[in-house]
């Protein structure tokens, strides 16, 4: 079946992977960290265990670098029995900081599609992370001109969204989602009632893997972000 946005009035846009990089970091700081931790255990070994210290420090950290940090500092000492030295404790802040400090690469079609789409409609940021992280990428990426308002929030799930288009007014039948992940930026909006497009980025952390096995009525995958102005209507 034909999906149909002939109602929307407002989108809202995921930002890591989807306007521009970020896990692309994680996955070199990861491999670094390995390298730290060679001498414990394989890389394999190294990435299974950190993956694990993550998904447990989730609910107390939330998600970012910050928190991915303080993952990687637990793991290093389980791993090493307690005998990891202070030496590469300070290598593995200093990962956590040049991931912070890292320029930001919007990618392409990203301001051509937003200098189309804020004519017509609403705009809408709704990202998840550290608060202080997601304001400096937005100010170094020059994009938060096009927003009519920016949310950062704790968590991606079906309640953030409802909690967030009711605080703003949102009628969820004139939503639409546009993101990079399925578990966080398009199944939670399905689920609602809303609309969502799904732009894959090539790489995805392993938390955001779900598996589905066919588009539905509600969304809609796109090769690229420049693609949905193929699927939206831009008014003149």
């Amino acid at each position: 079946m034909e999906v149909s946005y002939s109602n929307i009035k407002v989108i809202g846009f995921d930002a890591d992977d989807t306007l521009w990089v970020n896990e692309t970091y994680f996955r070199e700081a990861e491999h670094e960290f390995a390298k730290l931790l060679a001498g414990y255990e394989t890389e394999n070994k190294i990435d299974q265990e950190l993956f694990k210290m993550e998904i447990k420090n989730l609910e107390i950290y939330g998600y970012g670098i910050k928190g991915f940090v303080l993952s990687m500092i637990e793991s290093a000492m389980e791993l090493s029995n307690n005998k990891i030295d202070n030496a590469t404790i300070s290598k593995i802040l200093h990962l956590g900081k040049e991931m912070l400090l890292k320029p930001v690469e919007v990618l392409d079609g990203v301001e051509e599609v937003l200098q189309s789409l804020v004519v017509d409609y609403r705009i809408i940021l709704l990202t998840k992370g550290d608060l202080l992280d997601q304001e400096r990428k937005l100010e170094k990426s020059g994009l938060s001109k096009y927003f009519h308002h920016i949310e950062v929030l704790s968590d991606k799930k079906e309640e953030n969204y409802k909690n967030l288009l009711d605080h703003l007014e949102i009628d969820v039948n004139e939503f639409l989602m546009v993101g990079n992940s399925l578990k966080s930026d398009v199944l939670p909006l399905v689920n609602i009632g809303a609309k969502a497009i799904h732009v894959p980025f090539h790489t995805t952390w392993a938390h955001e893997m779900v598996n589905v096995e066919k588009e539905d009525d509600s969304f809609k995958t796109v090769g690229s972000l420049k693609d949905i102005l193929k699927l939206i209507d831009c008014k003149d």
